[in-house]
Formats: structure tokens, C-alpha cells, sequence
């Protein structure tokens, strides 16, 4: 369980960096689309450099990244950036000032390219300088060009986009189902508790009953017996038996008579 969630964490961490460095990269492309507006982040651009007219001091391949800065700080040496014309088309480009020019408080600069045997023919003014050189990023450049074509466009951009939502949504579905799956599990804990609170409450009932019962069968037969004691206390006594009484008549058949006395004649 720990691994698959590192594995989580370090794949959306490789995915969001995937998507920074597309989205950021897609800005550079995006940046120089409009010579005459070039676009920047918090006053930095990072631009693609296309020839070798500044080499040693960086090369075709490079990227570079100029900031915008006040015209007037600028002075010989230093390498800008600046709206010019190549091959009748408008176009930037990134050399060095070999010198500055002030009329009346009106500065023109003369540019040149270190691998380059003479200056630029074209003379620049302060509204066409975009920027001043910060640092270069070696062999970047090749990239951010790749990046421009429609192919590294959709290798770098579309496809881990396309992955990173692919897995968002599976994460997504994931997560639901482990969701409903513990909330499917409290309910039957949930249900389990009831039923077993009210079994108890059965049981307790049940018991009850039968005390209740016991106790009114105690007290029935209690009042039984008392009625029993009653009725046995109230029960008139029995009558003396009365001796029956001696037979006399065959006595007094079997007693001789009394003797008469004589009469005078018998004398």
C-alpha cells in the first residue's frame, strides 16, 4: 500500500513537471510569434537563438533569456535585444552595442555580432530595443525549436496532457470506488450496531416479560393459597357421632315374670 502511494506521489509529481515545462516552453515559442510585441513573464523572455553570429559568447541551439530594461542604462558592450529587418522581413535580433550615438538627447545605437567582420547596417533607436541579455541556457534552444514544430508540440505538450488527465480521471475513478466501498462498509457496521442494539433490547424485553410473568404466576399462586387457607378456615365442624341406642325388646321378652302372690282360697 505505502508503494503504490509513493508510485502515486512520484508520477503526478514527473507529470506536473512535465506539464510546467510544456507550458513554459510553450510560452517561449509563443513569445517571439509577434516580432513587433514580444511577450514576457515578470519582464523576462527567453528566446531561441538561430544563428552563429554571437558565437563563442552563445551559439545557435541556445537559448537566451533578455529582460526589459530602460534604454538610457544601457552603454557600449552590453548585448540587447531589438526589432530590426533581415531579408526584408521584421525579425529579432540579439547583438552587441559597438557604440552610441546622442543628438540632442536622442540616442541611436550601432550593433554588432562578435562573430560577425562588420556592424549591422541597420541603426536602432530606443524604441526598438526589447530587452537587455541575462544568461543563456546552452543546447535549450534546439529544444524550445522542436517544441515550435507540430510534432514536439504534440509529443511534449499534447501527449503528457492527454496522460495526465487520463490518469486523473483513473485516480479520480479510484478514489470514488474505495470511497463508496468504505462508506458501503460503515453503513454495515453502521446497520450491524443497530440490529445488534435491538436484539439486545429484544432480549431485555423478552426477559422482562418472563420476570413480569414469573412474578404474576407467584403472586396467583399466593392469592391461590390464601383463598385455600380461607376456604378451609370458614368449613363448619363435623357432628359428634350419637351411639345407637340397646335393643330392649328381646330383653324384655326374655325376662321371667313377676310372681303373684297366692290367693286366699290357695291357703
Amino acid at each position: 500500500m505505502k508503494a503504490k502511494k509513493a508510485l502515486t506521489v512520484v508520477v503526478s509529481i514527473l507529470l506536473w513537471l512535465v506539464i510546467l515545462i510544456a507550458a513554459l516552453f510553450t510560452f517561449t515559442t509563443l513569445a517571439t510569434k509577434n516580432v513587433n510585441n514580444v511577450a514576457s513573464l515578470f519582464g523576462y523572455t527567453p528566446l531561441s537563438v538561430q544563428t552563429e553570429s554571437m558565437a563563442p559568447f552563445f551559439n545557435a541551439g541556445d537559448l537566451i533569456i533578455i529582460k526589459k530594461c530602460d534604454p538610457a542604462t544601457l552603454k557600449e558592450g552590453d548585448v540587447i535585444t531589438f526589432h530590426t529587418i533581415i531579408e526584408n522581413q521584421y525579425a529579432l535580433n540579439t547583438h552587441r552595442i559597438s557604440s552610441i550615438d546622442d543628438h540632442g538627447g536622442i540616442r541611436s545605437y550601432t550593433t554588432k555580432g562578435d562573430n560577425n567582420s562588420i556592424a549591422d547596417t541597420h541603426i536602432i533607436s530606443d524604441n526598438d530595443i526589447v530587452g537587455k541579455y541575462v544568461v543563456k541556457l546552452g543546447g535549450v534552444g534546439k529544444f524550445v525549436d522542436f517544441l515550435a514544430s507540430s510534432t514536439g508540440f504534440l509529443i511534449v505538450i499534447v501527449v503528457p496532457m492527454l496522460l495526465f488527465f487520463i490518469y486523473q480521471i483513473y485516480h479520480l475513478i479510484t478514489v470514488s470506488a474505495s470511497l463508496k466501498k468504505a462508506m458501503a462498509l460503515e453503513a454495515a457496521e453502521e446497520e450491524a450496531k443497530i440490529k445488534s442494539g435491538a436484539d439486545s433490547v429484544t432480549s431485555e424485553a423478552l426477559k422482562s416479560k418472563e420476570a413480569e410473568l414469573e412474578a404474576a404466576l407467584a403472586e396467583a399462586k399466593r392469592l391461590n393459597a390464601e383463598m385455600q387457607a380461607r376456604l378451609a378456615g370458614q368449613q363448619p365442624p363435623a357432628a359428634p357421632e350419637t351411639p345407637a341406642p340397646p335393643v330392649q325388646a328381646t330383653a324384655e321378652a326374655q325376662a321371667p315374670a313377676p310372681e303373684t302372690p297366692p290367693t286366699s282360697e290357695e291357703q
